[in-house]
């Protein structure tokens, strides 16, 4: 990117969302990302996970955030509320059918041998509509978060509708060309 941005530039969503996507997107179009690799490719994400351990323990100790600014960096939804006010911003929300996440889920919990004893399908359902509703009237009263939704489905169809979106939002500064060479429908898997 040719500038930095004053704010941190946050991927979020439910687990199997297309939050992975998202970060290689951002990071094949410019955008410095915070990851520190210890979670590799696997079967379920053969891009990799972009993921960055100290997010999970930003309630403990935040100090991360600072170096985040003008950066991305993926967090789950339930996380966003640890983060210090005194910083601005910008979330890219993946939103993918239910149904698909639920689906993925099971598939990856199975692949690593933890498929059974979990909640079944309905209960998360139902969880995670409850959670998705207390984070949206949440975020709605943040002064000083931006929030989009980028429906992972729509992503998979017509990209070239999606990215520039994405683009303006978070500055222009990005090469969408880059990032719409990510979108790789043959990873679309566990459709519904």
């Amino acid at each position: 990117m040719n500038q930095s941005n004053s704010f941190v530039s946050i991927v979020s969503g439910l687990p199997r969302s297309g939050t992975s996507m998202m970060m290689r997107m951002l990071d094949l179009g410019g955008m410095p990302v915070v990851i520190d690799d210890i979670r590799t490719a696997d079967d379920d994400n053969p891009r990799g996970y972009y993921e960055f351990e100290p997010v999970k323990q930003t309630k403990e100790d935040s100090s991360w955030v600072k170096d985040a600014v003008g950066k991305g960096v993926k967090m789950v939804y339930s996380l966003l509320y640890d983060l210090p006010a005194e910083f601005e911003y910008r979330v890219l929300f993946m939103r993918r059918s239910l149904d698909e996440v639920l689906a993925s889920q099971q598939v990856m919990l199975d692949r690593q041998g933890m498929g059974d004893g979990g909640a079944n399908d309905d209960k998360m359902r139902e969880l995670f509509v409850s959670q998705l509703t207390d984070f949206e009237k949440w975020i709605a009263g943040q002064p000083n978060f931006r929030m989009i939704e980028v429906n992972y489905n729509q992503m998979l169809e017509d990209p070239q509708l999606q990215v520039p979106k994405i683009n303006d939002f978070l500055g222009g500064q990005l090469d969408t060309d880059a990032m719409l060479g990510v979108v790789d429908p043959s990873l679309y898997r566990n459709r519904r």
